[in-house]
């Protein structure tokens, strides 16, 4: 099974047990949530910024970032919690709109987190990496998925989602984004999929999404494709009002 003659059973494998899984659980379609491994819960963030009064210098430094970028983490367990009590109230008799992570720590934990605090049913597209990425204790131990292949992981992200949350990330959230908006833009997922980027100082600095537009590599439309907020109310209502819109009358993970 290891060998290369059988990399496409494994990738077989890869498509045909999460369908089997999102079956048997009557699972028709997700939320998204995506963000930054290294993003922690403020609680432990304030733990280790007071541990690093005594060392000072870079490590100060350090902690109190890392206590500012906690707000995304609190964020981003709230709007789920919120979304998954909103999806549990919907007169629908199948799961619509499950909370769906990467199942790894930092925003993905906080992701499971909200959800499970909800007493929501939640996913995890777990993938196997040499370091950061260990399944979070808060994924549905029914949902819990270990991929291998980045872009079978991908494809289910993709395949399932109805709306996506993308909080600060790193390399792995830049890619996941800039997919689906290549997606989106040239019509390969026809659905409609709201994008929410949440924290808008960190998108103007990382992105300058308007400077695309300026040089015409985007078109000025493009900017529609996704919405900027700061606001776990306005991401919210934004998401809940386009999944009305849009998405309550055709239940299924089509792209």
């Amino acid at each position: 099974m290891h060998s290369p003659d059988a990399r496409a059973l494994r990738i077989l494998a890869e498509s045909l047990e999460p369908n089997s899984r999102f079956r048997h659980y009557r699972i028709e379609d997700t939320i998204i949530f995506f963000g930054s491994a290294r993003i922690i819960p403020r609680a432990r963030a304030q733990a280790e910024l007071e541990a690093a009064r005594t060392e000072g210098g870079e490590a100060l430094r350090r902690a109190e970032l890392r206590l500012e970028l906690s707000r995304y983490y609190e964020a981003t367990r709230e709007l789920a919690r919120r979304l998954t009590e909103w999806s549990k109230a919907l007169p629908d008799s199948g799961r619509r709109f499950v909370v769906c992570s990467g199942g790894g720590p930092g925003i993905m934990e906080a992701a499971n987190r909200g959800a499970s605090e909800a007493r929501g049913i939640n996913i995890g597209l777990n993938i196997s990496l040499p370091y950061e990425q260990s399944e979070n204790p808060h994924i549905s131990r029914e949902l819990v998925f270990e991929f291998h292949y980045f872009f079978m992981r991908k494809f289910w992200f993709a395949y399932m989602a109805k709306a996506v949350v993308v909080m600060p990330g790193g390399f792995g959230t830049l890619d996941e984004l800039f997919e689906l908006l290549t997606l989106i833009q040239t019509r390969k997922i026809r659905k409609h999929l709201p994008i929410v980027l949440f924290g808008e100082r960190y998108w103007s600095e990382v992105i300058n999404f308007e400077a695309l537009s300026r040089y015409g590599t985007i078109d000025g439309a493009d900017l529609g494709l996704f919405f900027r907020t700061d606001s776990v109310d306005e991401a919210f209502d934004f998401v809940t009002e386009q999944l009305r819109i849009y998405a309550m009358g055709t239940p299924g993970a089509t792209l």
